[in-house]
């Protein structure tokens, strides 16, 4: 199965050579999504899901530190740090604001791949039955079982589809134009209207539920506790 992994570096060089390195490296298993300032990095996390987060710290605007404690906030994904500041502070720093594994650089691209499998492994393993909550609502990512007030309910497809999406980004804003190409895909003709009424639909299957999911005007749709 293929993995996808953010990286966030501003040296075109380092994203360039990681790229080729991690696709060749893994047979094409590992497809790298790279960013090169921090509010690309957090645009593109907000919007899809990744298996792990490769993260620099000195980054232009918002800064790899930052990022990190952005991203703790509503997901479990792994991150690995990737950087030139080598002191004890700043390695202390990264591992008490969440983050798996801090790699100095210059680091050995043979190295970094292995501690990437094993976060890689070890996230797959964890995830293996997990449950997602977020107020009345609970979704289990692997049978699929969907509860509500502890009573399990079905929805169509497609309503189904979004609240998973909304569920795996938890207090995100996520926008109309997200959930159409994540939902919808490549079907002709569906616009944005489409994700307004399969919303509303949603928020009355939930019942009391559906007052989770919030309207951010002009932006899109979050779910909230």
């Amino acid at each position: 199965m293929s993995e996808k992994i953010l990286l966030v570096e501003d040296d075109d060089k380092i994203r360039e050579i990681m790229c080729e390195y991690f696709t060749a490296k893994s047979n094409g298993n590992i497809n790298i999504v790279s960013a090169s300032t921090g509010e690309e990095g957090l645009e593109l996390i907000q919007n899809s899901e990744f298996d792990i987060v490769l993260l620099d710290v000195m980054l232009p605007g918002i800064d790899g530190f930052t990022m990190c404690r952005k991203i703790r906030k509503t997901m479990d994904v792994p991150i690995i740090f990737l950087t030139a500041k080598t002191s004890e502070e700043d390695r202390l720093y990264g591992y008490e604001i969440g983050c798996d594994d801090y790699v100095c650089k210059p680091f050995s691209f043979a190295e970094l791949f292995a501690k990437v499998n094993v976060l890689l492994k070890r996230a797959n393993k964890s995830n293996e039955g997990n449950i997602i909550t977020c107020g009345r609502i609970s979704l289990n990512t692997v049978s699929l079982e969907l509860k509500v007030n502890g009573e399990e309910i079905e929805l169509p497809p497609k309503e189904f589809e979004i609240l998973c999406y909304l569920l795996k980004h938890k207090g995100w804003v996520v926008g109309r134009e997200t959930l159409l190409n994540r939902i919808w895909g490549d079907e002709a003709f569906v616009e944005t209207r489409v994700v307004d009424n399969h919303v509303k639909n949603l928020r009355k299957a939930l019942g009391d539920a559906g007052s989770q999911i919030k309207t951010v005007v002009s932006k899109g749709y979050k779910i909230v506790e």
